[in-house]
């Protein structure tokens, strides 16, 4: 019994007894683990539980569930892993039937009984010491159900070119990207194909976030909801919405001023998000400026919002950033930003680096921070500077945006606003380096 117990992972350590008192405590973390996940899910079935209904789990039963599948894979453990199965089909025997008597009182929905087998088997994944994915799990599950009306409402915002843009994306992803070769071309040798077909789908997926916190949240929301939301996906589209948008409803152009200063503060966060996947080593020399310029937009923009601002509902168009062609434009400004900075490296060092980062952050601030976070033979020290300098140079290019397409009002609100911000990240910035010298 001692030798099977020993298969179950990171359970057993001593071979002086049959259960010693450390085994004991790790079991009973499990199970109060195991217990935990079945309350976090049976406590949100039972409340979004119509009251006066029946319903087969709810807080009591769940927590009761997940120490069933416990149980199971402890005891297949100590006899034989055939017990685990009988236990399993016994308990979805239950789940079956009680599903059965609910659809003859009309009640179709199969969420909950879903739910039970699969709060069965994380029950039995902490008893195999898989612990954490149990719990991420676990708090997934309870994500989709608390979701419910919002889901139901964003399937109901989806249109068609949304799903035909994902499902082309999608299928060209999993058919092309393991056919893409995985070295690198042209004279300087830096166009990887593959590589660069992966930070389509990295850009791409952020944007897509955006875009369903936009689809779920912030459709006919306020101007600045939109524009925080609508900075994840391109904060430049947003100064250009907006900026035209003030010409047509003049008298919300202070809405707009501070729609636009939030979407391009969300920029900061963004770059910190993008350089900590790919090159993390730099975090430790952008992280202060990066924090401070969030800080000085959040600012800027609530204390806009608190002293000017009228109530006013707007809804903002976006595409779908799964659009194929989005993507291979993306795509192509990518290969054309990596290509001109590892030219402006060789023969015009730093000073080269510098002005590519400027003029790339002109047009596309995530495809020279990539280039940037990636770019081998260059130090940590240009790198980060770059980095700064393309997010000032992104941030003036939005208040040059609305100079030509805004208002009056809104000129000078988000001039001064993105100004204050480009000289605080400029200044935080030297400060920081100036310190780490």
């Amino acid at each position: 019994m001692q030798d099977t117990l020993k298969h179950i992972p990171g359970y057993l350590t001593s071979s002086d007894s049959f259960l010693g008192s450390g085994e004991l405590l790790i079991l009973m973390q499990k199970l109060a683990i195991a217990i935990l996940i079945g309350a976090f899910i049976g406590l949100e079935r039972e409340h979004s539980r119509p009251e006066n209904e029946k319903a087969f789990a709810g807080i009591r039963t769940f927590p009761l569930i997940s120490i069933f599948g416990f149980l199971a894979a402890l005891v297949s453990a100590i006899t034989t892993p055939w017990i685990y199965f009988a236990l399993f089909l016994g308990f979805a025997s239950l789940v079956v039937a009680s599903h059965i008597f609910s659809a003859k009182e009309g009640k179709m929905g199969t969420t909950t009984e879903v739910t039970a087998f699969i709060v069965f088997i994380l029950g039995s994944l902490v008893l195999w010491n898989f612990v954490i994915i149990a719990a991420v799990i676990g708090v997934i599950v309870t994500i989709f159900l608390t979701l419910k009306i919002q889901l139901h409402e964003f399937v109901g915002k989806v249109n068609s070119e949304d799903i035909y843009a994902a499902l082309k994306l999608a299928i060209i992803t999993v058919v092309i990207l393991p056919l893409l070769p995985n070295q690198t071309y042209g004279p300087f040798n830096v166009l990887n194909p593959r590589l660069i077909w992966y930070m389509v789908i990295f850009i791409s997926g952020i944007g897509f976030i955006g875009y369903l916190l936009i689809k779920i949240y912030g459709e006919n929301k306020g101007i600045v909801i939109s524009g925080l939301l609508g900075g994840m996906i391109s904060s430049t589209a947003v100064a250009v919405s907006f900026s035209r948008k003030s010409k047509e409803q003049n008298e919300l152009s202070l809405n707009f001023a501070a729609g636009i200063i939030l979407a391009s503060t969300i920029m900061f966060p963004r770059i910190f998000f993008i350089v900590l996947v790919f090159n993390n080593s730099l975090i430790g020399k952008i992280w202060i400026p990066l924090l401070i310029s969030t800080a000085a937009g959040l600012a800027a923009s609530y204390i806009l919002s608190k002293k000017f601002i009228r109530k006013h509902h707007h809804k903002i168009e976006f595409k779908n950033p799964f659009e194929l062609k989005s993507a291979l434009i993306f795509g192509l400004i990518f290969a054309a930003v990596v290509f001109i900075s590892k030219a402006a490296q060789i023969y015009l060092g730093t000073g080269g680096i510098y002005a590519a980062s400027a003029i790339g952050g002109l047009t596309s601030v995530d495809a020279i921070i990539l280039t940037l976070s990636r770019l081998s033979g260059l130090s940590e020290n240009t790198a980060a500077a770059g980095i700064i300098i393309a997010a000032v140079a992104n941030t003036i290019a939005k208040g040059i945006i609305a100079s030509i397409l805004g208002t009056d009002s809104l000129r000078k609100y988000v001039i001064t606003g993105l100004g204050i911000i480009t000289l605080i990240t400029a200044a935080a910035f030297l400060i920081t380096a100036g310190l780490d010298r």
